[in-house]
């Protein structure tokens, strides 16, 4: 009897294994906070850059939308609530030697079944590094390019896109990684990888957002069915980083047109349960979710402040090679 149930048990949770709907919940749970629904990016037609060369002969660019560390604008550590003083509106570029800290306070990934406090979960340097010590990559590019996540679809392709491709052009750079943490950094991300397939850059989204990557549209995709902020793997497991950049390196020559994407084979656990937290609406009661409606507010307020005090229009760099930690 008890093992009959057990089965019964796995064979129901398999059938709520499946990606979990980003574009879905996040409209839900935004409306119950008193937003309009918000409008994703989506294409029909994809741009797709061949490989010019082997990827073991290549440098590739890390992208992350992860921020730079500042004491000064509160907790940014591992397990830090929502801190919109740490979000940044430039595209950065960061010494990849010795490891930048960098920090994805400022994003909405996971906070209930994950704490980022392991980076190479989203940031997988140490596994980049390896890959260029086995040959299995040419080089590292000397800079980590940082990304801002911005709602805003046109300052992504207009600001944004540019300046990443004129980082990449200047670190001499074959192919890019993009790793996103949260459902609008994977479309940012996706955005400005199409930009770089466009001008013949390669480049490969690893990423935990299934239906925002692929409804953005872009050439290669890994999907790693973990909670957000776990694009490159599970934390404080070596192998499991190393296994998901191989499937972003093999997939540089093993896609032979747009729109390819791999699943990773690794599960987060055997219970799927994790997916029904994130900014369910359901879970929720009337009372949190005024709270949280009061908190965004005043995120939103701190967000609007730090935009409105850049300077106006494009920032410098864009068309030209992004300084090293430009703010």
């Amino acid at each position: 009897m008890g093992e009959a149930d057990d089965g019964a048990n796995a064979r129901r949770d398999r059938t709520r294994d499946v990606p979990l709907a980003y574009i879905e919940r996040t409209r839900g749970y935004y409306a119950a906070l008193g937003y309009a629904p918000y409008q994703w990016a989506h294409f029909d037609a994809v741009p797709f850059a061949p490989l010019r060369a082997p990827v073991g002969q290549s440098r590739i660019a890390l992208v992350t939308t992860a921020a730079r560390f500042d004491p000064a604008l509160g907790d940014q550590g591992p397990g830090a609530a929502y801190n919109a003083s740490a979000k940044y509106y430039r595209v950065y570029r960061a010494k990849a030697h010795p490891p930048p800290d960098l920090r994805i306070s400022h994003v909405a990934y996971d906070r209930v079944h994950t704490s980022a406090a392991d980076p190479n979960t989203w940031l997988p340097l140490a596994a980049l590094d390896a890959a260029a010590a086995r040959g299995a990559i040419g080089a590292l590019a000397a800079d980590v390019i940082g990304l801002p996540t911005d709602r805003s679809q046109r300052a992504t392709l207009d600001r944004d896109a540019p300046d990443v491709l004129a980082a990449c052009i200047d670190l001499r750079a074959d192919l890019a990684v993009f790793v996103p943490n949260c459902p609008v950094c994977h479309q940012s991300a996706s955005l400005v990888a199409r930009h770089l397939e466009a001008h013949g850059i390669p480049t490969v989204v690893m990423g935990c957002a299934r239906d925002v990557v692929e409804n953005v549209g872009v050439p290669r995709f890994v999907f790693s069915d973990f909670p957000l902020g776990n694009s490159a793997g599970k934390p404080f497991d070596a192998e499991s980083q190393r296994a998901t950049l191989a499937l972003a390196l093999d997939l540089f020559a093993a896609a032979t047109g747009p729109r390819t994407t791999v699943a990773s084979p690794q599960s987060w656990s055997a219970d799927p349960s994790w997916k029904d937290d994130y900014s369910n609406v359901a879970k929720l009661s009337a009372d949190e979710i005024a709270r949280r409606r009061a908190e965004f507010a005043q995120q939103k307020d701190v967000a609007k402040r730090i935009r409105e005090g850049l300077p106006e229009g494009l920032p410098e760099g864009v068309g030209a090679p992004v300084r090293e930690n430009t703010p």
